[in-house]
């Protein structure tokens, strides 16, 4: 199985064909023509080889690179074609809202698709997206990746940031064997929230907590949280996603009311210690065994 290594997941890319043991791995030669299109080359055949592209989607310019790398590699000769989207950018927009809008969760997902011969994401942000997706579909998590690094922390109680983090929250319990509780949230506008401890909620007083969250963009909710689980006397306050995109000073805010910031590293940031690497190639032997 040889592994291809995007500009946007190199690191993640050469971690995964570590897992793999002694899977070949290469960065493909880009560049830009003289009127700006992109130029990618990857290096030899691939011609009965099973190929696995490793590559998030976070910009205009990630997507189209991930696209001419998937026919890159189909023109190459590979039999299988294995795309690890770690990062699905687009996924917001996963049903229209108004008269005239895309929906471009789908759209990009079957883009995606038609050179691949499965594709393999973290976290997706909706659960409608995993719909949008022609060719099979298959999710890692996160949650055991951070997992890993708390384990070497001092952790009393996990916290939702919202209800609809419910069940990553409640898988993170499940595997350090501590108690969580979900925050009830009231959206304000696209940056601002407000935050409320839920009735019934546990002892936060002289507890060390962690945020558990999927993805971060602007911070709004993770600082007003921090903020909330302060004033109810938190020893420590750690935030921690799978995805982290810190938009503008998301990440300066956010370190200035926690103890620390822990993400994954399906996006390159300054927070990224934790790694799916296992996770993905754990998927990639299941799917070798199966056929």
């Amino acid at each position: 199985m040889h592994v291809i290594g995007g500009s946007a997941s190199t690191s993640l890319a050469e971690r995964i064909s570590r897992e793999l043991e002694d899977s070949p791995f290469s960065i493909p030669y880009r560049k830009r023509f003289p009127d700006g299109e992109l130029y990618v080359r990857i290096g030899g055949k691939l011609e009965a080889e099973e190929a696995v592209l490793v590559q998030s989607t976070r910009s205009d310019e990630d997507l189209i690179e991930l696209l001419l790398l998937e026919d890159a590699i189909r023109e190459a000769g590979a039999r299988r074609l294995f795309v690890v989207v770690p990062y699905f950018g687009y996924a917001r927009q996963d049903r229209s809202f108004f008269p005239g809008e895309p929906i471009s969760a789908r759209a990009l997902a079957r883009h995606i698709g038609l050179e691949a011969d499965s594709v393999i994401t973290v976290d997706l942000h909706s659960p409608f997206n995993r719909d949008a997706f022609e060719k099979p579909l298959y999710e890692a998590s996160g949650v055991p990746a951070i997992a890993r690094l708390l384990r070497e922390r001092p952790v009393d109680l996990l916290v939702s940031p919202d209800k609809g983090g419910v069940d990553r929250v409640k898988n993170m319990s499940k595997i350090l064997g501590k108690p969580w509780m979900a925050l009830d949230k009231r959206r304000l506008d696209s940056e601002h929230v407000e935050l409320a401890a839920p009735a019934n909620a546990p002892e936060v007083k002289g507890k060390h907590v962690v945020l558990v969250d999927d993805l971060i963009s602007t911070g709004g909710t993770i600082v007003e949280s921090a903020k909330l689980l302060r004033a109810m006397h938190a020893e420590s306050v750690v935030a921690s996603c799978t995805h982290g995109l810190f938009l503008k000073d998301a990440f300066e805010r956010i370190k200035s009311v926690v103890d620390d910031v822990l993400c994954t590293d399906t996006l390159e940031n300054p927070a990224r210690r934790a790694s799916v690497a296992p996770d993905i190639a754990a998927i990639l032997r299941t799917e070798l065994a199966r056929r």
